[in-house]
């Protein structure tokens, strides 16, 4: 189950609807804006690869 630390929730919170959802689908911990940066870094470079290499 995701976790979000209320430190960071007012930052997560500015996130679009489906962003927000596709983080918290990912079961991860958020504790600092560092962890909701490197998940953000992720997903934008799953959805650079190629179809193929997934």
């Amino acid at each position: 189950m995701s976790y979000v630390a209320p430190a960071i929730k007012d930052k997560f919170e500015t996130l679009s609807v489906d962003l927000k959802n596709a983080i918290l689908e990912r079961d991860v911990q958020l504790y600092t804006i560092h962890d909701l940066i490197n998940v953000l870094e992720k997903i934008v470079n799953e959805a650079d690869e190629p179809a193929t290499a997934r």
